[in-house]
Parts: structure tokens; C-alpha cells; sequence
């Protein structure tokens, strides 16, 4: 117990002093250009391009080969996920991968959507929009941002899509229904990488509120989790007049105040003094255990992606079968902690100041209480605590994340028009 107390004290002081060195009072939205070269003096292409996704039987041939070629390095005796993806289980995947995959299905599958290519700041930014084809009499389509994370991809979306354009035909409510926009973050998917250094999460922010813009829309709404939840809470700060709501299901704070770091130690036997509820105990305590060692452990990633981009892609892109293990491990692993006892694997800037809804998901990497999250989402309308799921939330719990947007939407709609009404009266 001494020990767990010493130390959450000495890693929370060696966090706080770090973090709130270079806090900025402000976030200014900038500009930027990402292409090849220096930025042209003429105007940038603003034209909107359909885009389809394609293969190729030299292409198929070529991976193919690359997995009968594999080396594969045996895992320790009696392991399973412990270490990572265990090679074992890796060998089922790429022989379902190399022999039963069907990859024209699947580019049906990717196709399914309408799917569009803009350029935006110098490189081509790929995204999906997908239209309600009915609109209940009376209301009219919501627009709606819905920007993936690491390691994932807007494929994340494709089973949540259907229920928020069509939330009534699923069993939701279909008091709204939603246009979507789902973009591939620059570097993802079918998006152009950055050729420059400098792209973070407020560019990437900056670059999709161009891109809704260009497509129209002077407000809308914005979902995210992982990456996409850092890029949804940078957009609603640097344009918050245009973001309606912002909704996540995996939201963090990078800089604790002196009574968040108490109770690091005393929340556990005091929750009550620290607006904890009796779900963020659970999830938060023993600190040691759920927290320090849980972000030990599955953090390594993050600092190597930090400091060592290069290295790693070289490897990653070089290897089919070492990508396919680096990225599935995630699926484990995030999904929920003890599947890796399975042999399947089973910037603090400024407040946010436009309405938030959080989804907390019992198995994400990392909790934080309402309590915590208050300094940094200052309108939290909606606060949930999920029955399941983990880090992929709207490709494992859908129908969850789905029914918890509408709510959420219901709740700012509802909001705004008492705000009008009462302006009216006035």
C-alpha cells in the first residue's frame, strides 16, 4: 500500500510539472501545406473526385508470394498473448489470409459507400459520405464527422453507418438521423501522407474542417475515438462556432490539478470528496495495477511511433505478416485485457467549450472520471458508462455507440432550441 501510494505520488508530480510547463492559453487554427515541394503560387484544386477501391491479380500475386515466404519465430513455451501476438495463432491467421480470403468480396465490402478524394492543404484527403436515403418528414439530416484512430481506419464505421442514417429500421430511435463523413486521417488508408514534418492532431483538425467547408456544411457534429477523439476535441476548439457537439468514446486529459492528483491515493477509500462515481473505482483502483502497469504495458507502441517513426515503417511496410501481427495484437489486446490470456488473443491546450457527450467503455486503455474530464470538456451534456466493449468502439458495440450518439444529439438539439426559445422571449 506504501509503495502504490509513493509511487502514484511521484509519477503524478513528475506529470503535472511536465505537462503544465508549456501550457498554451490559447489554440489558434494556422495553415499549412503538406505537399511535395514548395506550396505553388497558384490556386489549390478544390474539385471533389469519386474514388473506388481497386486491386489487382499482379497485386494479390505479389502478396500472396510474400506470405509463402514467411519466417515465423517461436513463441516461449506455454505463452499466449503476454508478449505480444503469439506466432502460433499468427500462423492460422496468415494461412486463413494466404488460402481463404476473398479478396474481390472484400473490395465489394469497401466499396460499399460512396467514397470521394479532395485535395486539401497539398495532399489528396480520402473520405467517405454517405446520404440517408430517407429523411422522416419534418426533419432533415444532421451532419456528422466520424474520424477513426491507431491502428485503425474508416472501416471502423462501416457497421455504425447504416444505424445512424437509418436509426429507426434498427430499433434506435429516429428522432435524428445523420449524414456522415468519415475521412482517412492524412497518412491512413487511401489519404496521402504528409511530405513534411510538423502534421499533428491540430492539423489534421484544421484539414477536415476545410473539408466541410468544401462540402458545405457551416455546422455539424463530430465523433471520435483514439486519434480521432484528440482530432474531434482540437476542432471544436479551433472552430467551435461550427462544431455543434462533439462526441467521444475514448477522452483524456493531459494535465492534472493538485486535487486530481490527490486523488490518485485517496480516491479509492474517498470517492465521493473526488466526484467519483462507484464505476470509476472500479475501473481507476488498485492505481498500480489499472493504470501505471496497464499503460506499461500496452504504451510501448506510442513511444516508439513518437521517436522512432522510420525505423518501425520500415519494417511494418516491408512485412505484410509483421504488420498484420502488429496491428491485431491491438484488436486483443484494446478490445479487452484478459484476452491476452487467451491462445486467440480473444495536448491540453484550452477547454472545450461546445456541448460533449462521452461514452466510457469498461475496457478502454485508460479511464478518467467525469471529475477529471471536467476541466477540459466544460459542457459535458452526456456522460455514459458502457455495459461492453473496448478501444474499437464502433466496430465492436455499434448498436452501443450508435443509440449513445443519438441520445447525445437528442440532448444538444433539445438544448439549443430552449436557447432559441428563450432568446425569442426575451
Amino acid at each position: 500500500m506504501l509503495f502504490e501510494i509513493l509511487l502514484a505520488v511521484v509519477m503524478g508530480a513528475i506529470i503535472y510539472l511536465f505537462l503544465t510547463k508549456k501550457k498554451e492559453d490559447k489554440l489558434s487554427m494556422g495553415d499549412g501545406w503538406w505537399g511535395k515541394g514548395q506550396k505553388p503560387d497558384s490556386e489549390e484544386d478544390v474539385a471533389i473526385y469519386p474514388f473506388k477501391v481497386e486491386t489487382s491479380d499482379s497485386e494479390i500475386n505479389y502478396l500472396h508470394r510474400r506470405l509463402d515466404e514467411v519466417r515465423f519465430a517461436e513463441p516461449l513455451e506455454d505463452s499466449r498473448f503476454q508478449y505480444g501476438f503469439n506466432s502460433n495463432y499468427l500462423k492460422k491467421v496468415v494461412a486463413y489470409w494466404r488460402n481463404q480470403f476473398n479478396w474481390k468480396k472484400q473490395v465489394e465490402v469497401l466499396n460499399k459507400f460512396p467514397q470521394f478524394k479532395t485535395k486539401i492543404e497539398g495532399i489528396d484527403v480520402h473520405f467517405l459520405h454517405v446520404k440517408p436515403s430517407h429523411v422522416p418528414e419534418g426533419q432533415s439530416a444532421k451532419p456528422l464527422l466520424m474520424v477513426h484512430g491507431w491502428p485503425g481506419s474508416v472501416y471502423e464505421f462501416y457497421k455504425i453507418i447504416p444505424l445512424l442514417m437509418d436509426p429507426g429500421n434498427h430499433g434506435l430511435s429516429s428522432e435524428h438521423v445523420f449524414e456522415i463523413i468519415c475521412p482517412s486521417i492524412p497518412g491512413y488508408g487511401f489519404s496521402e501522407a504528409p511530405h513534411k514534418q510538423g502534421f499533428n492532431s491540430v492539423c489534421a483538425a484544421r484539414v477536415f474542417y476545410k473539408l466541410m467547408l468544401r462540402l458545405g456544411f457551416q455546422e455539424f457534429y463530430t465523433q471520435g475515438g483514439d486519434w480521432g477523439s484528440l482530432i474531434s476535441t482540437n476542432l471544436a476548439q479551433i472552430a467551435p462556432s461550427h462544431v455543434k457537439g462533439v462526441h467521444l468514446n475514448m477522452a483524456t486529459v493531459t494535465t492534472l490539478h493538485f486535487k486530481q492528483l490527490l486523488s490518485i491515493t485517496l480516491g479509492r477509500y474517498l470517492p465521493g470528496l473526488f466526484g467519483f462515481e462507484e464505476v470509476d473505482v472500479q475501473r481507476m483502483f488498485p492505481f498500480k495495477t489499472k493504470v501505471l502497469y496497464r499503460m506499461l504495458a500496452e504504451g510501448g507502441y506510442f513511444h516508439l511511433h513518437a521517436t522512432k517513426p522510420d525505423t518501425a515503417g520500415c519494417g511494418l511496410n516491408d512485412s505484410p505478416v509483421g504488420l498484420a501481427a502488429y496491428i491485431l495484437e491491438k484488436f486483443s489486446t484494446w478490445t479487452n485485457p484478459a484476452f491476452r490470456d487467451l491462445e486467440d488473443g480473444g495536448l491540453e491546450k484550452l477547454s472545450v467549450q461546445v456541448p460533449a457527450g462521452i461514452a466510457s467503455f469498461p475496457y478502454e486503455v485508460l479511464h478518467m472520471p467525469q471529475s477529471w474530464l471536467q476541466q477540459k470538456y466544460a459542457n459535458i451534456v452526456s456522460f455514459s458508462y458502457m455495459a461492453r466493449g473496448g478501444h474499437f468502439a464502433a466496430f465492436e458495440e455499434p448498436e452501443l455507440l450508435a443509440e449513445d450518439i443519438l441520445q447525445f444529439v437528442g440532448k444538444v438539439e433539445k438544448g439549443n432550441f430552449a436557447k432559441k426559445l428563450g432568446c425569442g422571449l426575451l
